[in-house]
């Protein structure tokens, strides 16, 4: 929660919970948040980003970026209500997939909780920037943020090679991957690529769809984009070896790219650096 691509289980569950999809805010014209407890990577990368990282009094254990965030045990996978309101937080930021329960229980303290769900694309990414700058008292920041980020992005696909291209994007090595329906799928339809996860999500309807090996060797993709790097232990060496596919014209080509698991499921200001990472592997596919 709070990123994507965290292992196969989570790619398929995300948005299939009760409150997927939804966002609720703190009522407008509050005073400025104090204390602030962040379930989301993504939103605590936001928080830091638009200068309100020291009004952040606790982040999950997954929030490890910037250095120095306040890590604690708390999870967003099972939250435990009374922890979380044993920080005294005056805004409290989750997945809008966390366990209806746990919503529930912090809105029946009384405590401001902004739900953010997965946003469906780059837009919804923008606007959870500026969500942010409001809830926080930093509105003017998280609009430049979300300005800056879009400017980033567009600069770099505007960069990135014009070439019709196939993609294979990397959740796990179980390969599961992302469909052109997800967050990270529509990043790779802006850069013009071709995702090969299309017809299995197609076929399953699920939009984050387990792949055979046979079927990534029949797509015979241009780009491998591995997303499973930091978890999972998986390089361009490591695809190089795998049974066959040393004949997938990516490997062959060397267009095969690890990148930090969490800058690649995260949607967050590192948003550009995923981007320009993938332009960049475009440049060797083909």
């Amino acid at each position: 929660m709070g990123s994507i691509g965290r292992g196969a289980a989570l790619a398929v569950a995300l948005c299939l919970l009760p409150g997927c999809g939804e966002s609720s805010s703190p009522p407008p014209g509050e005073a400025r948040p104090q204390r602030i407890v962040s379930l989301s990577p993504s939103a605590t990368e936001t928080l830091f980003a638009i200068g309100a990282g020291d009004q952040v009094v606790a982040v999950d254990g997954e929030s490890d970026h910037p250095a120095g965030v306040p890590r604690t045990d708390l999870s967003p996978y099972e939250p435990n209500v009374e922890a979380i309101a044993g920080y005294r937080p005056d805004l409290v930021v989750v997945p809008a997939d966390i366990p209806p329960d746990a919503l529930e229980g912090l809105r029946r303290l009384r405590l401001n909780v902004l739900a953010q769900p997965v946003p469906d694309d780059l837009e919804g990414a923008y606007e959870q920037m500026r969500e942010l700058g409001a809830a926080t008292g930093r509105r003017a920041e998280g609009e430049e943020l979300a300005r800056s980020v879009r400017a980033q992005v567009e600069r770099a696909i505007a960069e990135a090679p014009r070439a019709s291209l196939k993609v294979f994007h990397e959740l796990d090595p179980e390969l599961f991957s992302a469909s052109s329906k997800t967050f990270i799928g529509r990043i790779y339809a802006r850069l013009g690529l071709r995702n090969v996860a299309d017809r299995a999500a197609e076929r399953s309807g699920a939009p984050y769809p387990q792949l055979s090996a046979e079927g990534v060797l029949k797509a015979n993709p241009d780009l491998i984009v591995l997303a499973d790097s930091e978890c999972c232990d998986q390089t361009p060496a490591r695809v190089r070896r795998r049974a066959g596919w040393g004949v997938v014209d990516a490997v062959r080509d060397g267009a095969v790219v690890a990148i930090d698991d969490d800058i690649a499921s995260r949607w967050g200001p590192r948003i550009p650096e995923f981007v320009r990472r993938v332009a960049a592997a475009m440049e060797q596919a083909g």
